[in-house]
Order: structure tokens, then C-alpha cells, then sequence
């Protein structure tokens, strides 16, 4: 079949004429590295997060790598993290000398807190949770997890931008948080970019140090950091786009709901809002043993679909040397997930032309 002229794409990113006009202001102001597009917007998010500060950075990788040294991470502990989440968050704890405890999920995708729990030895001192997709993890239960063995709480934020729990927003509820600004992402750079958000006075100083060679002035360095600073640029564009979160958000939800309705009644696991979470559909990741089947058909009929995650994080060549146990529940899934497109620039005609297409597939 050929596919039409015009295709579907998995994401869509923002550009429009005020976002640009953003950046061309930022151009002119001949100050391109954290300057004052950078500084409103850290106090901008935080004020949004609800935290005291933010910290701006080259991606949530390294917001990841500062935040664990700012914990005071060493060679040995161990740090407690689900296996199904992008390799990034395993990544920042390998470079920060701790050692990944892979976690198992739970029914929605996200770190199993029991799981969790049944790991904790007496080298462990954290939890790195992640809210996958748009869900907020079990906050409560992990918060309570933290609690009972005296662990700090990092949350990765990086697909969960506007997500909250009972109201509050995710990224306020640990020692600190991390968000990425990738371009699919809820809050999308046009390029690499992340944060760290926290209300830990020491832990955001120590982070602005480590993001700029570890200086305390233009001369001084008081510790071995690297080049991991924010462009004034991408600031300009993502202040527009803060402005817009909950909108964005907003209409997210509205074409998740709308996939739900138009996909009732198909033999295919589609993605649920856990009680008291508000879910933000980074990704819209349905379940089906026949992944591979219903890609190829859509990929036939232009619609763009991806797998997040085929290889789970415990399963990658790079961490094998920790002989990692298996993990039932994420070995399943792994095999079954297939996110198909969705941000808040598709149309509803485009969602309801995916919805066509897959119950064409279930249909035949």
C-alpha cells in the first residue's frame, strides 16, 4: 500500500511565530549562555514546580549526574531504579560511581514499590523513580518507602511535565527532581536540554557549581565539574511554552481520551490513569502481543509508531557485568508496548485516522 502524502507523525514539537519571535529577541541581546533568559526561566519553573529553585542544564542526564553528586553518591551504594525507563536515568548513576538496583514495574508501567522494598540492603541510600509516560509513580508508597529505610528521593520528571498527584505537581515531592526538555518532551527545546529542581538550598548551589567546571567565580574552582550550561536561546523559546504547559497538557489529555473512546471494544491494552495521578500522555503506549504486526500496518498507511523501551535496562549489554536478576512483569511488557503518536499539535482528525487504521488491523 502507499502511504498517503501526508503522514502521521509519533510526535510534533511547537514552532510558531511567537516562539520565534522569542528567539530572535534572545539573538539580538548578544547574551547566549545563562543570561537573563535563563535566569527567569529557572524561577519560572520553580514557582510552577513549587520548589525554591531550578537549575538549568544540557539535558536531564546531566541534571541526573549533578543531583547524585550533590546527594553525596559514592562507590558502593547502591541506588534503587526501575529497569523500564529510558537507559539515561541507569546512565547517570553508573557515571556518578553507584550502582543501579534494577525494579521491577508495577501495573502501570511505572517503579513497583514492593518490588522496591524487597531489594533495599544496607548499601542502599536512594530511590530514583520515574514517572514514565506522563503517569506520576505511586507517590505515596515510595515516599513511604523512603521514609521507612531512611533513603533520599530523586524524581525523574523527564516525560512528566505538568503531571501531578492529588494537585500537587510531580518534581516537588522528593530531595529533588529532574525534567528534560528533548524535543517531544511535555515542555520541548528545540534541541538537548534539562533542569534540576529542588528546594534543598545545598543541593541547587552545588548543582549551579557543578554545571560551570565547579567554579565559585570567573577563577576559582572549588571542585572538578564540566560544561554543562543553558543557552539563552532555547530559555527564550521555553519561557513561551511554560506559559502553555497546562494547555498542552490539557489538550493531551483530550486526544488520549478520545483514542480510549474510539479503541473501546479492541482486543488491545490501552493506558490507564492510576487514582489520584494526573496523567499527561508524553507518550499514548498501548499493548498488544501483536506489536509487530500492528506497527507494519501502520507504518504502511503513514502513521509513525516507536517502542519505549524494546530492551529493558536491566537486559543492556552495558550494565551486564552487575548480573542483573529477571524482572517477570518488565520482560513481559517490553514485548507487548507500542506508543503510537500523540502530542498537543496532532488534530483529531489525525487521532481518529490512527483509531481507523487500528481497528482495520483488529478487524481483518
Amino acid at each position: 500500500m502507499t502511504p498517503p502524502s501526508r503522514s502521521i507523525p509519533l510526535s510534533r514539537p511547537s514552532v510558531d511565530d511567537e516562539i520565534k519571535r522569542a528567539v530572535l529577541a534572545a539573538i539580538d541581546s548578544r547574551q547566549y549562555i545563562l543570561g537573563p533568559q535563563c535566569r527567569e526561566l529557572e524561577a519560572e519553573l520553580a514557582a510552577y514546580t513549587g520548589t525554591r529553585h531550578a537549575v538549568l542544564t544540557s539535558s536531564a542526564t546531566a541534571a541526573l549526574w549533578m543531583t547524585l553528586r550533590a546527594l553525596g553518591v559514592r562507590p558502593g551504594d547502591e541506588i534503587l531504579v526501575p529497569s523500564h525507563t529510558a537507559f539515561p536515568t541507569v546512565e547517570a548513576i553508573c557515571f556518578a560511581g553507584a550502582t543501579p538496583v534494577f525494579v521491577d514495574a508495577d501495573d502501570w508501567y511505572t517503579l513497583d514499590p514492593k518490588d522496591a522494598a524487597a531489594r533495599v540492603t544496607p548499601r542502599t541510600v536512594g530511590i530514583v523513580p520515574v514517572h514514565l509516560y506522563g503517569q506520576p509513580v505511586d507517590l505515596p508508597a515510595v515516599q513511604d518507602l523512603a521514609t521507612r529505610f531512611g533513603l533520599w528521593l530523586l524524581e525523574d520528571g523527564a516525560q512528566a511535565q505538568g503531571a501531578a498527584w492529588d494537585g500537587r505537581a510531580v518534581g516537588s515531592f522528593g530531595r529533588a527532581a529532574v525534567f528534560s526538555f528533548y524535543p517531544s518532551k511535555n515542555l520541548p527545546a528545540m534541541g538537548d536540554g534539562g533542569a534540576v529542581l529542588t528546594s534543598d538550598d545545598e543541593i541547587a548551589a552545588r548543582c549551579r557549581r557543578l554545571r560551570d567546571h565547579g567554579r565559585l567565580n570567573k577563577d576559582v574552582h572549588a571542585e572538578v565539574g564540566f560544561n554543562l550550561r543553558f543557552n539563552e536561546l532555547q530559555a527564550a523559546a521555553l519561557r513561551v511554552l511554560l506559559r502553555r504547559l497546562d494547555a498542552m497538557n490539557d489538550r493531551r489529555r483530550e486526544l488520549a481520551a478520545r483514542y480510549a473512546r474510539g479503541l473501546a471494544g479492541v482486543p488491545l491494552e490501552l493506558p490507564a490513569e492510576r487514582e489520584h495521578a494526573r496523567h499527561v500522555y508524553h507518550l499514548y503506549v498501548v499493548a498488544t502481543p501483536r506489536r509487530q504486526e500492528l506497527a507494519a500496518f501502520l507504518k504502511e498507511r503513514g502513521i509513525q509508531t516507536g517502542i519505549h523501551y524494546p530492551v529493558p535496562t536491566h537486559r543492556q549489554p552495558a550494565v551486564a557485568r552487575l548480573d542483573p536478576p529477571a524482572l517477570p512483569r518488565t520482560e513481559r511488557l517490553v514485548n507487548e508496548i507500542l506508543s503510537l503518536p500523540m502530542s498537543a499539535n496532532h488534530t483529531d482528525a489525525e487521532i481518529d485516522a490512527v483509531v481507523d487504521a487500528v481497528r482495520a488491523f483488529f478487524g481483518r
